[in-house]
């Protein structure tokens, strides 16, 4: 066992004037399994590259341990899964990658001997991460890992990342962190702090600190109030007896009485100042999720859209088949499946951006259709000139992204330069300027923050638009779905 030990951490970006991290302390043991969470945009990848030692920064990182990222960059892909393995970890034998990937519920025999490229990205990411784990005596720094899983295989790489120690993940997949880490490292907004326990005891502590740091706020602000009233009072006794005064005549009980009405009105200022002093330690961290609110049009017919006996298929390759469902008013369907069983084809299916089909599908006649796509990689330019393209109002459109915890200086930037996660937001948020009878997100929570995620099942709960969504977040399915349909 050993630590990993940051002391004053002080972090900026070349050329930026606002810190990342300032003055940072805190301590990690090497043998945690440790959850990384915190909002879009707060610095938790740029921390990981910081332990990687990819940029300058003031302060010290003290660590004994040798640290490993994933994803692990695989430069030449036509090299055979096998030969990239071992390439990472040298020192592991074949038997070895054998029975890790019996652990991850993939076939060794088949996988390995292929070119690593023409494996899955879920396979990817079950392979390299065997062979991260096989450096043994290394820390592993996993960065968003659930992205190309579906539910089945989050839940079993959770269990597999149970089984070992020694790594920090960085995910926003609530039932994910809560199967496999014991600690949680909070990227707060105004420090970072570590506490021991999975993500739902974490957040259940989170936010009772919160309740009760919200409740002193409330009662120091009206002590401090009354403590103001009071200053004001004593200091009007105060100015009124030394009116009274008689000149050389007085006795010295006026003025005796006066100055024992400025001492109070010091006591008094002195209490005033401590409540204010306690009152500016609390609600720093505290993480404000406005309400949200969507603009659904309600549909003529009770069925919007209807599929019967649908077969996809590429290249010949059959894709799914024998597809039968209805979409109707006030429904919130959620597509279920592994990856390449369709999902996203019977999406774009509906969306008429993808032919050829057998089967018959029915599209509601003037249907209107809010989407938002798995695909981020496209967007650039400037927030303005993204909602003036798209015909949404841009006041509405910056006022959604404010309450998902974007930043005014970030309204000026270019959309290409935002995190993962802020780019997935761009898209929602303009979703929620669209009014439309049927609202189609694909798999809408890659990348995005929990506090988001909490946002956007507020939102979807009180305002019960007609749905069709694609989501491995279990969490969010259980909740949001009426109804979910299973692709095989």
């Amino acid at each position: 066992m050993s630590i990993i030990k940051v002391e004053n951490l002080t972090f900026s970006h070349l050329g930026s004037y606002d810190n990342v991290f300032e003055n940072v302390s805190f301590t990690i043991d090497t043998e945690w399994k440790l959850g990384f969470v915190g909002r879009n945009g707060r610095g938790k990848t740029t921390f990981l590259n910081l332990l990687l030692g990819k940029y300058p920064y003031q302060g010290k990182i003290i660590s004994s341990v040798q640290f490993d990222y994933f994803p692990y960059e695989v430069k030449d892909e036509g090299m055979l899964t096998l030969e990239v393995l071992e390439q990472i970890c040298p020192t592991a034998q074949e038997w070895q990658f054998y029975k890790e990937f019996n652990s991850l519920e993939v076939d060794a025999a088949e996988v390995l001997h292929r070119p690593f490229g023409t494996l899955s990205k879920g396979e990817q990411t079950k392979a390299l991460l065997i062979a991260l784990f096989l450096n043994e005596g290394h820390f592993l720094l996993i960065d968003e890992p659930t992205n190309h899983l579906d539910l089945q295989a989050r839940q079993v790489v959770s269990r597999y990342l149970q089984s070992k120690k020694g790594f920090v993940l960085v995910s926003h997949d609530r039932q994910f962190l809560d199967g496999c880490v014991d600690h949680v490292l909070s990227l707060n907004r105004a420090n970072i702090e570590v506490q021991k326990g999975n993500f739902s005891s974490f957040m259940t502590n989170f936010e009772n600190q919160q309740k009760f740091e919200q409740t002193q706020n409330a009662r120091l602000q009206g002590e401090i109030e009354n403590l103001r009233q009071a200053a004001v009072r004593t200091a009007g006794w105060s100015d009124r007896i030394e009116k009274t005064k008689k000149g050389v005549f007085d006795s010295g009980y006026v003025g005796h009485k006066s100055a024992k009405m400025m001492k109070r009105a010091k006591a008094i200022e002195y209490r005033q100042e401590k409540a204010i002093e306690q009152k500016s330690q609390l609600l720093k961290n505290t993480e404000v999720v406005e309400s949200l609110k969507i603009h659904p049009i309600n549909y003529w017919a009770e069925t919007l859209v209807r599929l019967e006996n649908v077969a996809v298929s590429f290249d010949g390759k059959v894709v799914c088949r024998d597809i039968s469902f209805d979409i109707k008013r006030g429904e919130r369907v959620a597509l279920s499946g592994k990856n390449g069983c369709g999902k996203s084809s019977i999406i774009k299916l509906i969306l008429q951006l993808f032919s050829p089909h057998v089967g018959k599908i029915h599209i509601g006649s003037g249907l209107k259709i809010s989407y938002v796509s798995q695909d981020t990689s496209w967007l650039n330019g400037k927030l303005k000139d993204f909602a003036s393209a798209n015909g949404i109002d841009e006041s509405l459109f910056l006022a959604i992204l404010r309450k998902l915890d974007f930043s005014r200086e970030q309204f000026d930037k270019d959309v290409k330069d935002f995190s993962a996660g802020q780019k997935k937001k761009v898209l929602i948020a303009k979703s929620l300027c669209e009014q439309a009878h049927l609202y189609i997100w694909d798999e809408p929570l890659n990348y995005i923050d929990v506090y988001s995620r909490m946002q956007i099942e507020q939102l979807l709960c009180e305002f019960k638009p007609t749905m069709l969504f694609v989501e491995h977040d279990g969490a969010f399915r259980d909740l949001i779905a009426t109804k979910v349909i299973e692709l095989k």
